[in-house]
């Protein structure tokens, strides 16, 4: 039971982590000052509007998804399979990067919260080919799920985490040397094709009551042919445009969109907030994420999506929202359906 809150770093980890610019006073923080919950807002407050939430928060009917075949994605294409949150897999023509997996049924270390909407979870760890790359944004446990590590660990070849992050991976079994940790700014030239360079987002970490002894990170996957950013958690901020400007442009980026709330409003982004971080990227396609899977929230659960939408109409930008579990090519021209919207079709 007590693995799953993961191991505090120590040792060399924790000598490394001491070096990093953004580290002080015992813990990690934001380049900006950024407040978990507003002072002035109590916990009752906030415990008393998750009890009495409305019923919309979760789907009223099982959602729509299709399964891809993992074993045979393309040899010859950049595809993205979403898996629903802040879970998906990048396929660069074989090259299989696994985001944030988290599959066992539970997005917190107890059973009666974060359960996935009906019909959301359809994929066990036979589901998956021989993963190449492994990338872990923090150790959230809506991004970081110790029983399916466990179960998908020796199909990793090789994993990339946010500095700290190791500990906890090392203590379920994944060997230290498949596992490189990187502070931001720091780059790691993964093979001959591939580039990722470990970035600044404006979030927090923590498996248990101690915060910020493990970093949070954004990434930017760079290949000859085609630049990812993979956002991770992140409150708006101004160095979504610091990133754009460091990196010229991205074909695809991947940003939160859910889980927003008036109460936490630094930590993660409102949908309008999304569209403009995707700008700042100077990203030529918005794939929203961190929606349609779990309730960590209070707001309607397709609310998120429909406000990006909106606002992404509005400000001509881009974007891509597949089904969970369904194949998007990058390149392709995509037929894009508002099937989150399938409760009020009847």
């Amino acid at each position: 039971m007590f693995k799953r809150f993961g191991k505090a770093p120590a040792g060399n980890r924790q000598e490394r982590i001491k070096l990093q610019e953004n580290y002080r006073d015992g813990k990690f923080h934001n380049l900006e000052p950024t407040a978990v919950s507003p002072k002035d807002v109590s916990f009752f407050k906030v415990l008393k509007e998750f009890i009495t939430r409305p019923n919309s928060v979760t789907p009223a009917r099982e959602v729509p998804i299709k399964k891809t075949d993992l074993f045979k994605l393309p040899k010859d294409k950049i595809s993205v399979v979403w898996f629903g949150h802040s879970s998906y897999l990048i396929n660069y023509k074989g090259f299989v990067i696994l985001i944030d997996p988290v599959f066992s049924g539970n997005a917190s270390p107890v059973k009666f919260f974060g359960k996935p909407f009906k019909g959301t979870n359809i994929y066990m760890a036979d589901d998956f080919p021989q993963i190449d790359l492994l990338l872990i944004t923090h150790d959230h446990y809506d991004h970081l799920d110790y029983p399916f590590i466990k179960q998908i660990k020796d199909k990793v070849k090789k994993v990339v985490c946010s500095l700290g992050v190791g500990a906890h991976l090392e203590l379920w079994g994944i060997p230290h040397e498949k596992i490189i940790e990187l502070g931001w700014q720091e780059e790691l030239k993964v093979n001959n094709e591939l580039n990722i360079t470990a970035l600044p987002s404006r979030h927090f970490s923590g498996r248990s009551t101690k915060r910020f002894n493990t970093l949070w990170s954004s990434f930017a996957l760079i290949w000859n042919d085609c630049r990812i950013y993979v956002g991770g958690d992140s409150g708006y901020s101004p160095q979504f445009r610091e990133i754009g400007e460091q990196f010229g442009n991205f074909d695809l980026a991947f940003l939160e969109c859910g889980q927003y709330s008036q109460y936490w409003p630094q930590i993660h982004m409102m949908p309008e907030e999304t569209v403009k971080a995707a700008r700042d990227l100077n990203a030529k396609i918005l794939f929203p994420v961190h929606w349609g899977k779990f309730v960590l929230s209070i707001h309607p659960w397709n609310e998120p999506i429909n406000r990006m939408v909106a606002e992404a109409n509005k400000k001509d930008q881009d974007f891509v929202a597949p089904h969970i579990g369904e194949m998007y090519i990058l390149g392709e021209k995509y037929d894009q359906k508002e099937w989150w919207n399938f409760e009020d079709n009847g």
